[in-house]
């Protein structure tokens, strides 16, 4: 674990840009387990930074409109950016209307992740990420931060069920009769941190919440509802005010309410959803805490074992990945099986190395990465543990990119555990490193 505790007492300095980063038309699309490649733009994607400074050390937080990113253009962009180790925290929002990245990975290969378009792409992507960067840099003036929570759960929903046959089902389908109950939570926490300049005018809002990005579908790129809700909170605060968004632990969380039964797909829901949030936005603005203090910030690798995959499997895989390619459609759960299997043989044994990262301001506030996509109830466990006033939990940030269910979900299967390329208890593991950061962190700081 690598530990920085910088006692500094000089004012802080922040400021924020946003660099647009979406693909050329003929893109392939990610989020889906088919060829989609992109006809337009619907809303542009981008690269958002902050820059946190104090003193002679700063810090930045870095969200960007795709649907994950590979662990090496996250190396890319933090070389070019040239911070220490840990001062950087970059993740993925998550939109399923962002490209595909190739990530060594058999699903992406299979569904245009090789394609030249995605290789050129993926060369200038990490000097756009530094570019965000260095213009928040480069803005940066006497800031007051400040943060709050406000509660939503109203647009979030678990989307895993018990259902009547005893099975836990996964995006059971609107008004299904064999719905039991959920079998998980949701989070309703709508973290918001606002930055101001000396005049308490807004220079960026950092919004956190925990709700999957697949609203929108179709061929055209887009930021999904995040978009909606920066272009809210724009009019409210003024155009120039950066919103950078990121994602909560939301590996079991989407936006389907299967207790009604009109559609919830496109643009118009997605509005909905930014406007929303928004509005929960707008509210906590009038309840914020001040954040002073001194940047504590720490890193760790956290080895996590691969799940076991017998000859057997990996020749079905084989099979199964083969039609894929040729045209076919194989049942769903197998597809999601073969790639699974394909990719975790290819490690030959080799354990996933996994960043877990956290970022305080004081004793108010921290901000903790993990890794890929991770189920809520192990989000909330990091935030009921820490010690700081307010913790922010960011999923898809760093590597490996893959889902993380807790340890409940594995007997009970379907998707998540399907797709899972760590074992069981690799969630658990993440929480227990980020726990013991905070902790240590906290402990340092005056």
């Amino acid at each position: 674990m690598l530990l920085t505790l910088l006692l500094l007492s000089q004012d802080l300095r922040a400021g924020a840009a946003m660099v647009d980063i979406t693909p050329p038309v003929g893109m392939p699309l990610a989020g889906y387990y088919s060829t989609r490649l992109a006809t337009g733009t619907h809303d542009p994607l981008h690269a958002k930074a902050i820059v946190i400074q104090q003193g002679k050390n700063e810090v930045a937080l870095v969200a960007c409109d795709l649907t994950n990113l590979p662990p090496e253009v996250i190396d890319q962009a933090e070389a070019l950016i040239g911070m220490p180790a840990g001062h950087v925290m970059i993740s993925a929002t998550h939109s399923h209307t962002g490209p595909v990245l190739s990530t060594n990975s058999s699903r992406n290969s299979a569904y245009g992740g090789d394609l030249p378009i995605v290789a050129s792409y993926m060369r200038e992507l990490p000097k756009r990420i530094a570019a965000a960067v260095s213009q928040a840099r480069a803005a940066a003036k006497t800031a007051q931060i400040s943060w709050g929570k406000g509660q939503e759960s109203s647009v979030a929903f678990n989307r895993r069920f018990h259902m009547q046959d005893g099975t836990v089902g996964w995006n059971p389908g609107k008004l299904n009769p064999g719905i039991i109950r959920p079998a998980g939570p949701i989070d309703p926490d709508l973290n918001v941190v606002l930055f101001t300049d000396a005049g308490f005018q807004p220079l960026a809002t950092y919004v956190n919440y925990a709700l999957h990005l697949d609203t929108v579908g179709g061929t055209d790129f887009s930021a999904d509802y995040p978009f909606a809700l920066s272009q809210v909170l724009g009019k409210v605060q003024g155009a120039g005010m950066v919103t950078l968004f990121t994602m909560g632990t939301s590996g079991n969380i989407n936006h389907i309410d299967v207790t009604r039964k009109e559609p919830q797909k496109g643009h118009a829901e997605a509005e909905r959803i930014g406007t929303v949030l928004a509005g929960e936005v707008i509210k906590t603005y009038t309840r914020l805490h001040p954040a002073t203090g001194a940047l504590g910030i720490s890193t760790a690798q956290v080895e996590l074992a691969l799940p076991a995959v017998t000859d057997d499997e990996v020749l079905k895989a084989k099979a199964v990945a083969a039609e894929v390619l040729a045209g076919k459609n194989p049942r769903f759960l197998d597809t999601v099986g073969a790639f699974k299997t394909l990719d975790v043989a290819s490690r030959a044994g080799k354990p996933w190395s996994a960043e877990v990262q956290v970022i305080a301001l004081g004793k108010e506030l921290a901000w903790v990465a993990l890794p890929g996509e991770i189920f809520v109830e192990l989000g909330q466990q990091i935030k009921q543990a820490s010690p700081f006033a307010h913790t922010i939990v960011v999923e898809l940030a760093h590597g490996p990119v893959t889902y993380f269910p807790n340890a409940t979900a594995f007997p009970q299967g379907n998707y998540e555990v399907v797709t899972s390329r760590a074992a069981k208890g690799s969630g658990e593991r993440l929480v227990q490193s980020a726990i013991a950061q905070l902790k240590a962190v906290y402990a340092g700081l005056r």
